[in-house]
């Protein structure tokens, strides 16, 4: 059973696969090394088979849910931005 991630939510690549596809109209598979161990991205949308668009710094890429995992945990530098937020 696939995890579910809600779109515009942040993931956390927690794994590397063997290779990424681009999340193009026309995908392209890339080296796994577009995307670090570790790197955040925005969940863009659901795709068919288990896969997830995601945006990264480097471009946007189909991930299977295995290697992701949701940050919505937020962190102290988070806190820190909300309450800085909510004074204005």
């Amino acid at each position: 059973m696939s995890k579910e991630f809600a779109i515009g939510s942040k993931v956390r690549v927690v794994a590397l696969p063997p290779y990424v596809k681009t999340a193009d109209p026309m995908p392209m598979l890339r080296p796994p090394d577009v995307i670090n161990l570790g790197e955040e991205g925005i969940v863009l949308d659901r795709r068919p088979g288990g896969y997830w668009g995601i945006r990264f710094t480097r471009g946007a890429f189909l991930l299977d849910s295995q290697y992701i995992e949701s940050t919505d945990i937020p962190s102290e530098s988070d806190q820190g931005d909300n309450n800085s937020n909510q004074e204005l």
